[in-house]
């Protein structure tokens, strides 16, 4: 253990100390956050697409002197207004995002569907080329805003989202990742807003589902900031939000709420939220969730029914997915159970394979990321171009089919969509591949799904669809654009389920659109990775609760396979971005050691009464947040561990000034100078930090009584612990600090602290490279 002892320097002398902190956070931040592109600290990490400072949550609920004087001032009714407002707050998180996916659907509907008549209206007066300016520019305009909202206002907003929230649920803080200050906030939510809005009407193949979760995720974080001190807007009763822990079930319940205003689906989204966002969960967070959810369908079902009036200009049945394929006969037989299993198989193999490409691609864009903003939107404006060319230029190498005589709507459709497109066809026929790539994503689909239209697209366009779509939904995830995952696996998966369809027709009963829903269902399970949600959001999506148990095999097989080759395709990108996940089961190799082996040091210790300027000094000169204190003679018959302070903590405490003179007990002082809320965490002001103190020379060498401030109850293991097990408690109580204590008596009464950054597979097999190999 180590002391600061300023007892032998003079004031100026202090004052001369090197900022070393400073120095090494520049020094780390000025180097590539990737070497090789693998993470080498687990203290920055790339979010969106900005390399920032990344720290451990605090979810630990304190015990201290000063805690507990506050739970015993609370009244009845300060205790109702808590549990009030914990659903007033789930309330306007379900009403705003549910209004925000009603605005991004409409906007979305309405700019692609003026892009698409226009294109429609140049083609049938057969100004082909025209027809493909106006396309590629309309295409180009949007993607450009959307590129330029990413790499200049809110960076952050660049990628799917849902890594990031998972990161944080975790208990991973970044500036970034929900944005602690309020304004920053609000352009983070505007940035993904209206860039997944531009990127999804520009024909990108992506979704709007992580947008959703992400957007989601900063309205609970926004909502959830307890006012403001420094703007005079917040009141007492706010003050009780002003934690990690309670921030932390509202954020749960914001990204739940997303997946519902992505997908209309209430239950999957809080099925998602609980099987792969949330590491924490409890009984009560889940009604709260559920309700949230609940609230975000009733605001979605509201505007559905005002829509179909035709108030919402282009808005029509699209946007909201909804794949109704009830009016199929489910009826199966033991050759479509065996093409059941045939696409679990390749959608495992399909999704690892599609994994293990798209974390090749995200670390070839990483390094073209780091040239700057220019060259993200030039990137951005290539891959629109190539998919402008793709999705205007394919639909030529699909000869026309004739209308079907029993068609249930016009053929030709010359509308914003419809399963038969007449592009370059002749009266009476259509272009299968057109009536896929003119599309949004969400009819593109919906024409997949489409039910008794077995002949509707040749096998030929169909596979093409696949492979473009398939290798679009690669190169596109990573641009410097709000791009969720979810939808182009739908696409692909759907494409290539309707094939194997095709393909099992001659002894299948099953419709051709249940297979893609099938399809789509392999292909999911081989990429997420998921299982329980994914099932009930289809079920939603479709409304057929016949093909639950063909929708549950394929799930649990494609899992299974692509469970043999990697990870989901989350964790991959959680890992990728350097963010220090922890993981539900610890690594093999750490059953092999034990919590003293990764213990690393020095260990800044403080006493119960410490003096001022030996906490100034630990502050300048470490990055630490957090310190044991321990208590020695006189204050005890020996020394021991007493508790555990953060660097917070002693800000608020020092800056309070609570001194005195002599080394003796003043918890009274403190608690007259200082109350729980002065510990409230930083809303929209920015937080207390070491240059904001005024500490003067004479009160260098003054005393601190903090035994009222630190946590007399922290989380402590003994150092024989296996480090597996000691992961497992880490990530389990959703801790910032572990202590580590010796076995035997007689020692100091601390050995370490363990940290998120101990647990780091980069920090263990740096110590220990052989433990790899041991299983």
């Amino acid at each position: 253990m180590q002391k600061f002892d300023s007892s032998t320097m003079d004031f100026e002398e202090r004052v001369e100390i090197d900022d070393f902190e400073s120095e090494v956070m520049e020094r780390i931040y000025s180097k590539p956050l990737l070497i090789k592109r693998v993470n080498t600290t687990s203290q920055i990490a790339i979010v969106g697409a900005n390399v920032c400072p990344v720290e451990s949550l605090d979810y630990e609920v304190p015990e201290n002197e000063l805690v507990n004087e506050d739970w015993r001032s609370r009244r009845t009714v300060q205790i109702f207004q808590y549990i009030l407002l914990k659903w007033a707050f789930a309330l306007i998180i379900g009403l705003s995002t549910g209004l925000v996916g009603i605005f991004n659907n409409i906007a979305v509907e309405n700019i692609a569907g003026f892009k698409l008549l226009l294109t429609t209206e140049l083609m049938l007066k057969h100004k082909y080329y025209k027809a493909f300016a106006a396309y590629a520019g309309c295409n180009l305009g949007l993607a450009t805003s959307a590129a330029a909202l990413c790499a200049f206002i809110a960076p952050a907003a660049a990628g799917s989202g849902i890594p990031e929230v998972k990161a944080y649920l975790n208990g991973v803080d970044a500036y970034s990742i929900l944005a602690p200050s309020t304004l920053f906030v609000k352009v983070n939510v505007i940035g993904i807003i209206f860039g997944s809005i531009f990127g999804v009407a520009a024909g990108f193949v992506v979704g709007k589902e992580g947008p959703m979760v992400h957007t989601g995720s900063c309205i609970a974080s926004l909502i959830g900031q307890g006012g403001s001190r420094k703007y005079h807007l917040t009141w007492r009763w706010l003050r009780y939000f002003k934690n990690d822990r309670d921030r932390r079930d509202l954020i749960t319940c914001g990204a739940a709420a997303g997946v519902a205003a992505a997908f209309r689906a209430p239950v999957g989204g809080v099925l998602f939220a609980l099987e792969e966002a949330a590491s924490w969960w409890r009984s009560a967070l889940l009604w709260r969730t559920f309700f949230t959810t609940a609230v975000v369908a009733i605001v979605l079902r509201g505007f559905i029914q005002l829509c179909s009036t035709g108030t919402c200009g282009l808005f029509g049945q699209g946007g909201l997915i909804m794949y109704d394929i009830s009016a199929a006969k489910v009826v199966y037989s033991t050759p479509d159970i065996l093409a059941v299993i045939l696409l679990g198989v390749i959608g495992g193999i399909l999704g690892s394979l599609y994994n293990y490409l798209v974390d090749k691609v995200l670390r070839t864009y990483s390094i073209i990321n780091e040239r700057g903003a220019a060259v993200k939107i030039l990137l951005v404006i290539m891959i629109s171009l190539l998919t402008s060319i793709c999705s205007y230029g394919l639909p030529w190498l699909a000869t026309c089919i004739p209308c079907p005589a029993d068609a249930s709507t016009s053929c030709p459709n010359t509308d914003v969509s419809g399963n038969y497109k007449s592009f370059q066809c002749p009266p009476g026929h259509y272009n299968d591949l057109a009536s896929l790539f003119l599309n949004t994503n969400d009819d593109a689909i919906r024409n997949l799904l489409s039910t008794n239209t077995v002949k509707e697209f040749h096998i030929s366009s169909l596979l093409i669809f696949f492979v473009a779509v398939y290798c679009l939904g690669i190169i596109t995830y990573g641009i410097a654009i709000p791009s969720g995952l979810f939808i182009p696996v739908i696409l692909a998966g759907s494409c290539y389920g309707r094939l194997v369809g095709r393909l099992f027709e001659p002894i299948s009963k099953l419709d051709v659109g249940l297979f893609s829903l099938l399809g789509a269902a392999s292909f999911l399970g081989g990429t997420m990775r998921m299982t329980v949600s994914l099932c009930v959001i289809l079920l939603e999506l479709t409304n057929d609760l016949l093909m639950l148990p063909l929708v549950m095999l394929v799930l649990l097989i494609s899992k299974t396979m692509g469970d043999m080759f990697n990870k989901g395709v989350y964790d991959q990108i959680v890992k990728l971005k350097g963010l220090p996940y922890m993981e539900a089961h610890p690594d093999p190799y750490m059953k092999h050691l034990i919590a003293r082996d990764v213990v690393t040091g020095p260990l800044i210790t403080f006493s119960g009464v410490e003096k001022v300027g030996n906490i100034l000094l630990a502050l300048k000169n470490t990055g630490h947040n957090g310190f044991p204190v321990i208590d020695e003679p006189p204050f005890s018959d020996a020394p021991e561990l007493c508790g555990l302070v953060l660097r917070s903590q002693l800000l608020v405490l020092l800056k309070g000034k609570a001194f005195s003179k002599d080394r003796v007990l003043a918890g009274n002082k403190v608690l007259r100078k200082i109350s729980e809320l002065d510990f409230a965490k930083a809303g929209s002001g920015k937080g207390l930090k070491l240059e904001d103190l005024d500490i003067q020379e004479e009160e260098w060498d003054m005393y601190v009584d903090l035994h009222p401030i630190a946590n007399t109850s922290p989380y402590t293991v003994v150092e024989t612990m296996s480090l597996a097990k000691a992961a497992v408690l880490f990530r389990e109580l959703g801790l910032r600090h572990m202590c580590v204590v010796p076995k035997s008596q007689g020692r100091p009464p601390i050995v370490g602290i363990l940290t998120r950054h101990d647990f780091q597979p980069e920090h263990i097999l740096g110590l220990y490279p052989h433990v790899r190999f041991q299983q």
